[in-house]
């Protein structure tokens, strides 16, 4: 069992707690407004979640996931989550975050941007290019034929071989896409973003990329 700490509570965030929860994991749920405002929330996921600041929750977490608006990547805890192993799930639209002229330029990445932010973490990129409600209806057992394939993207390589186990675990393959900055192959507009593809599929996407 590990305690998996989340950095926002929208949609992607709710949807991978509770394939962590059924995988027998604890979450610790946060959002900007306050634990008191995430009651529903813990009383859908059940007696596997509670809900905290964001700093409690982050200083709880084994692994923590990041799932807030892009704009607001400031505010994530630093100190909290020292040496942990962080999933990056953002996206970057510049109609609802404004311009970050790197990015636009191609210079920086949305994780990036975020490990740079938490300098003494361990990012990798994953969840982002799916929407949530897949997240519990793509799933497929192992060796299943319609199984579909998620990317990731990352510096550590003992961080992403948790963040796949975790994956593979909810139902999914993996595919490794490489470093953080490849995760821009599967960032909004890529060919895999968005996209149900099987391993060789989703390979076949980010090579295009």
């Amino acid at each position: 069992m590990t305690v998996i700490g989340f950095i926002g509570s929208g949609n992607i965030g709710r949807a991978v707690a509770r394939q962590a929860i059924e995988q027998g994991h604890d979450v610790v749920m946060s959002n900007s407004r306050g634990p008191e405002t995430l009651a529903d929330v813990v009383a859908e996921l059940g007696p596997h979640a509670s809900a905290a600041t964001s700093a409690q929750a982050a200083a709880a977490a084994e692994i923590a996931v990041v799932t807030v608006p892009f704009k607001n990547y400031l505010q994530v805890p630093v100190a909290e989550l020292a040496g942990k192993v962080v999933v990056d799930t953002n996206n970057y639209y510049f109609e609802r975050d404004g311009h970050f002229l790197d990015i636009d330029s191609g210079e920086g990445t949305v994780s990036g941007t975020l490990a740079a932010h938490l300098a003494t973490s361990k990012v990798v990129k994953a969840f982002n290019m799916i929407q949530s409600a897949a997240i519990g209806q793509d799933a497929r057992p192992l060796g299943a034929p319609d199984r579909r394939a998620l990317p990731i993207a990352g510096d550590d390589a003992d961080a992403k071989r948790q963040v796949t186990d975790l994956i593979e675990s909810f139902g999914f393959d993996v595919v490794d896409a490489g470093p953080l900055v490849e995760g821009r192959r599967f960032d909004r507009d890529k060919p895999a973003y968005g996209a149900n593809l099987n391993a060789e599929e989703l390979k076949a996407a980010l090579a295009q990329a």
